[in-house]
């Protein structure tokens, strides 16, 4: 057990010092994997301590029944030797294979998997090993096998796809078929797989690609294909106007077909006789020589054929004496006449619209402006106679509330004295001159040297012609008075004659005026004793002016007048 444990020592410290020695590969066994028919570099670099030296390096393969196959040797005085199979095969990387001893297998074979050993040979130290396990992978190998299909036939494979490799490749299907794939493995590393499905000649051209997968590819490898299916032409005949007339020049007809392959051969036939004198077939088309005739209309038949079958169609050909070209040209415009017409009734009513929506735009807005004018005006108005409600007078003698009522007054009562006390031509007062006799209408009387009968008749007449003159001239002043009342205008036609008809003073200095009168009153009111009517008389004078038969009110500053409607002017 002791020499045991001795000789597991020994191992251990050999297998660190090899573990120190190889610089490549560093540990005892590596793995490596190379590809087929590429370069395949096998590592083993040995590296000698002080006085230690190679002397011989040799390459092994060491096979699965445990037996060693050598594959080349190198001396450090000999040179190097390749042996059996190997031989122009491989080769060291260093043209000194004792420093550095890497093997070189510049196209590797899938036969050269395995397992390889790397022999040093040193003095003094002995013998040294490094173990490699080769795994050579081999690219796919792949193709792809379309089929030919036909329509109508029944589910069956429409391509094949096949690859070898190590390791074993993986097959799928690129395509928008519906259809079915299936896989199958051999060994060695081969697959295929095959896709299936019910052919239409819809499918036709549709892509049916091959994706082969393998660990060596760093992308899928694609194998391009289009699914072929067959069917037979469909026979079409086409013609470039349908207007057939006797005359027509270059008329002629085409018969087009599909399926695949594409028909090479097209025959025309009529019906019931054979093609009209001057009719030839060009390639697919049937070609009228000449002018058209009345006798060229019958029935003409198109047929084609490929490898898969045929096709045939028929077409009728009328041939009219006159085009219909003429009627429609008339009928267009007649057409073209009337678009224009609409169109143009269109345009006005738009017109229209648009000019009666502009009147009444501008109709509310005129109408809107209107109204804020009327509302200004209003408002201007109101304000006018706030402010005039809410003056007052600055003259003392009288107070504003009773104005309107002392003029009207004091008019009533200068018209009654009027009446009563004519004015004095001689000394321009009220009354007659003293010690002179005055009638009943206190006028002075004239008295004439004739009888007293003639007198007295003449005295009784003036009397009941005075008394007339009286009713009508209190009547007239009734009136006045009453019109006054209503539109502030007095039209005392026999007061015209007591007033100056002179035109009312101007505002400036007025007050003045009216205080002069007033002390001329005054004054005469001392010097007759009848001073309450003269003074009446003279306030009717300064406020009020006869103009065309008419009294009219002189302007004042601070003077309220009021309108018969009620509304202060």
């Amino acid at each position: 057990m002791e020499l045991k444990g001795q000789r597991l020592a020994v191992l251990l410290l050999f297998a660190a010092c090899v573990q120190a020695d190889f610089l490549e590969p560093p540990e005892p066994v590596a793995s490596l994997r190379s590809f087929a028919e590429s370069e395949t570099r096998l590592p083993c670099h040995y590296q000698v301590e002080g006085e230690q030296k190679v002397v011989q390096v040799t390459w092994y393969k060491e096979l699965p029944d445990g037996s060693k196959d050598q594959i080349i040797t190198a001396h450090f005085t000999a040179g190097h030797t390749e042996f059996g199979r190997y031989s122009g095969r491989v080769r060291f990387e260093s043209g000194t294979p004792t420093v550095n001893s890497a093997l070189l297998i510049p196209s590797t074979e899938d036969s050269d998997q395995g397992s390889y050993a790397c022999h040093i040979s040193t003095f003094p130290n002995g013998n040294f090993e490094r173990h490699i396990a080769l795994t050579v992978w081999v690219l796919p190998i792949s193709s792809l096998d379309p089929v030919l299909l036909v329509e109508g036939q029944s589910f069956r494979v429409a391509a094949s796809c096949r690859a070898v490799g190590r390791p074993t490749p993986r097959l799928s299907w690129d395509t928008d078929l519906p259809g079915r794939s299936q896989n199958r493995s051999k060994e060695g590393g081969s697959v295929s797989s095959y896709f299936s499905l019910h052919p239409l000649r819809g499918m036709n051209g549709m892509k049916l690609d091959c994706l082969v997968w393998h660990p060596g590819l760093q992308r899928p490898r694609r194998i391009s294909n289009r699914l072929v299916v067959q069917y037979p032409p469909d026979a079409a005949i086409a013609a470039e106007t349908g207007d057939w007339f006797a005359g027509l020049e270059n008329a002629e007809l085409v018969c087009s077909s599909g399926g695949h392959p594409k028909p090479q051969n097209v025959t025309w036939t009529r019906r019931g006789a054979a093609l009209p004198e001057g009719a030839s077939v060009v390639g697919e088309k049937l070609v009228f020589g000449r002018a058209l005739r009345l006798n060229d209309s019958g029935v003409y038949e198109c047929r084609v054929r490929n490898d898969v079958g045929e096709g045939k169609t028929e077409y009728m050909l009328t041939v009219k004496e006159t085009s219909r070209r003429e009627g429609s040209v008339d009928n267009l415009l007649l057409i073209v006449i009337g678009a224009s017409a609409g169109a143009l009734v269109l345009v006005l009513v738009l017109v229209l619209l648009l000019v009666n929506r502009h009147h009444r735009h501008k109709n509310k807005k005129l109408e809107m402006e209107l109204s804020e004018k009327t509302e200004e005006i209003q408002s201007f108005s109101r304000q006018a106679s706030f402010r005039r409600l809410n003056s007052v007078s600055t003259d003392p003698r009288v107070h504003p509330e009773d104005y309107a009522i002392l003029r009207v007054d004091s008019r009533m009562k200068n018209s009654q004295l009027s009446l009563e006390r004519p004015v004095s031509a001689t000394s321009g007062r009220w009354g007659p001159p003293a010690g002179v006799e005055v009638d009943e209408l206190g006028r002075p009387v004239v008295w004439h040297e004739g009888g007293d009968a003639t007198r007295g008749a003449e005295m009784d007449g003036e009397k009941e012609e005075r008394r007339r003159r009286v009713e009508s001239y209190l009547k007239d002043s009734n009136m006045s008075l009453a019109r006054q009342d209503q539109g502030l205008g007095l039209t005392q036609p026999h007061l015209a004659h007591l007033m100056e008809a002179e035109p009312p003073p101007a505002s400036e200095g007025h007050e003045e005026v009216d205080a002069a009168d007033e002390d001329e009153a005054d004054e005469d009111e001392d010097e007759d004793g009848g001073s309450g009517a003269h003074r009446l008389s003279k306030a009717l004078n300064n406020h009020f002016y006869s103009s065309g038969g008419v009294l009219r009110p002189r302007p004042h500053s601070n003077a309220i007048l009021l309108h018969p409607r009620g509304q202060i002017i």
